[in-house]
């Protein structure tokens, strides 16, 4: 007799013994005794303008919650209060916050006290105002912790934009890389070169379905665009600032350049004609090395800089094809004047003169790793993305990187393996595990050389992402994972603990506040497609607080209507049979997992009986 017993291992953790779990992972985090319970006598104490500001946020936070706000004073009196207390001395972005049952404060300076009051929400438990007592020491491991968002191939309304803004400071992510300009659309208004957003923001008409799924592809015939003025940006760079959010904007050049030489055809090394392209991919017309070029990008960035303060400037500078520059006379002769190797050469000959206008004013470039083909410019901040070796060979140069390989945390990537069952995507299969898993600092690398390691992010590309619900059942619970990665140390990560509780805890807040998620399958679901013997207990556990789990085991898909899982599921397998256990996760908002199937086997079993067919 084969019998199996299969659970859901819940490791045990401080985090989750006294019911506070936070995302991302503290360096330290202790129990105390009792909790601070806050009453319409709590005082909020701030005597800076940044603890004031966040004792407001506090404030809106408590009148949703307990229908009260708290008188701000700035002098703490004997209990009953929440400090915010200007601290130095901390690591960088790092905070300090203890409660008991007679206070709570926080201490930190600028980033570090607004991300104690982050974690001070996340710690409220569903339906009171109260506060466990605990000791927390924290800040983060990396100095840039980052999300992109692609608006060039689908534009995201600004209510999307701020909403993601909002969830990325509630786990401490740091920087928006914000991608403006692609060769399906340019989204950002400069006043010097108004057809970039009267005819470059808007393409004929979009694929339908995946790339290569119909053939001759067919198109919806529908025009698609939109654009945000110079007062939206500046709009979203103060709501990213106040939750100490740098926007990092991307203007894409020589390649993915199509809808600006859709409104410029002079900067191409062709006469055109030009459009808004309509398919996605690579295109093979690009921006030529023309003076006339270099003195319409930098009228560009001027602007741009004008909107974003940011450090950072990216270039882009991936997947520029050749073609029309080993074409091009012009190209050739520009070879050969500036001495050049070859068209790769000529690549870095552009960046170099983009990243030379650029650090005249201040400002450094960030770009995809292609930037190193031919030679790095000399100051550029390389984003690694095809894998990590773009990432490898820039700091062992000494340039600064980010990490954000394909491979971990591309997550326009598909969630899981039944493509069936989930939403067109690029392609690709990358899970909330997988992603965990990620460390962005190589090996291959000496420690001095992990130091121009500065961080990770992960990119959401929007070829097959048309609306905002797509995007954020895109964006989570993976971005939950990043977060992580991002901020904890390593030695404080642990995906079981991860997984099983802070994840379910975190989505159920999160469906509060009407976000749309992938909702994961039921946890304790066996990985493997069949398992044999005959007998089996499984155990399952729900991956959202709050969500019923239900099950078939007749071979139809489960639902409300099926069985609801209530206790282990307990099966005898006859010899030479087989079972086809399905189960599907509904949150208490009707969000819905895929559904997951095991095939339980014993012996040899009969192939499935056919039914017969009518007459």
């Amino acid at each position: 007799m084969k019998r199996f017993v299969l659970s859901a291992f819940l490791a045990a953790a401080s985090l989750s013994v006294f019911g506070q779990s936070l995302i991302p992972q503290p360096v330290s985090m202790q129990q105390g005794s009792g909790a601070f319970r806050f009453n319409a006598q709590t005082q909020l104490v701030g005597s800076t303008p940044e603890a004031k500001r966040l004792a407001a946020l506090l404030n809106q936070y408590l009148k949703k919650q307990a229908g009260y706000e708290l008188k701000v004073v700035a002098k703490a009196p004997a209990s009953n209060f929440v400090a915010f207390n200007e601290k130095t001395g901390l690591p960088a972005e790092g905070y300090e916050l203890k409660a008991t049952a007679q206070s709570i404060q926080i201490a930190g300076k600028d980033a570090g006290l607004f991300y104690g009051l982050q974690s001070l929400l996340q710690l409220f438990p569903e339906g009171k105002a109260e506060i466990a007592a605990v000791t927390i020491e924290d800040h983060p491991r990396f100095g840039y912790r980052g999300l992109m968002l692609d608006v060039g191939r689908h534009y995201m309304p600004i209510s999307f934009i701020k909403q993601m803004i909002d969830e990325m400071a509630r786990l401490k992510f740091n920087r928006f890389h914000w991608h403006l300009t692609e060769d399906q659309g340019w989204r950002l208004e400069i006043k010097k070169y108004p057809k970039l957003t009267q005819v470059g923001a808007f393409r004929d008409e979009t694929l339908i379905g995946g790339y290569g799924d119909r053939m001759p592809q067919q198109f919806d015939g529908i025009k698609y665009g939109g654009f945000y003025t110079q007062d939206e940006a500046r709009d979203i760079v103060k709501y990213a600032a106040d939750r100490h959010i740098v926007v990092i904007p991307e203007i894409e050049l020589p390649g993915h350049s199509s809808a600006a030489l859709a409104a410029y055809p002079e900067l191409g090394c062709t006469p055109g004609p030009f459009k808004v392209q309509t398919t996605w991919g690579v295109h093979k017309d690009v921006f030529c090395p023309k003076e006339e070029t270099f003195t319409f990008l930098e009228n560009v960035l001027t602007e741009v800089m004008a909107i974003f303060p940011s450090p950072y400037i990216h270039i882009g500078g991936d997947e520029c094809p050749k073609d029309r520059w080993k074409e091009s006379e012009f190209c050739q002769n520009l070879i050969k004047k500036e001495n050049l190797k070859d068209e790769h050469g000529l690549q870095s000959y552009f960046i170099r003169r983009i990243e030379k206008f650029l650090n005249s004013k201040g400002r450094n470039i960030i770009g995809w790793d292609e930037i190193l083909e031919g030679g790095l410019a000399p100051n550029a901040t390389v984003m690694s993305w095809r894998g990590e070796q773009g990432g490898i060979a820039a700091a062992k140069e000494n340039h600064d990187v980010i990490m954000t390989p394909n491979s971990h945390l591309y997550i326009d990537h598909y969630q899981g393996k039944d493509r069936k069952q989930e939403p067109l995507a690029i392609g690709g299969f990358l899970t909330l595990e997988k992603v965990y898993s990620y460390d962005p600092t190589p090996k291959e690398l000496t420690a001095e050389q992990q130091k121009h390691i500065k961080g990770v992010q992960a990119n959401l590309w929007t070829e097959y992402i048309p609306t905002p619900a797509k995007a954020s059942f895109m964006l989570f619970p993976r971005a939950l994972a990043l977060a992580e990665v991002a901020w904890s140390p390593v030695n404080r990560k642990e995906y079981t603990e991860f997984s099983e509780k802070r994840v379910p805890d975190y989505l159920r807040s999160m469906e509060k506040r009407n976000w749309v998620y992938r909702v994961p399958t039921a946890i304790g679901m066996p990985k493997e497609d069949t398992l044999r013997g005959n007998q089996f207990t499984i155990h399952l556990k729900s991956p959202v607080e709050g969500a019923k789990i239900y099950y078939s085991i007749d071979g139809y898909v489960p639902n409300e209507t099926t069985h609801l899982y209530a206790k282990p599921i307990a099966l005898t397998i006859p010899e030479n049979r087989r079972v086809d256990l399905k189960t599907i996760v509904i949150t208490p908002e009707g969000l819905r997992s895929v559904v997951a199937t095991t095939t339980l086997v014993n012996g040899t079993p009969m192939p499935d009986k056919q039914p017969r067919k009518k007459n």
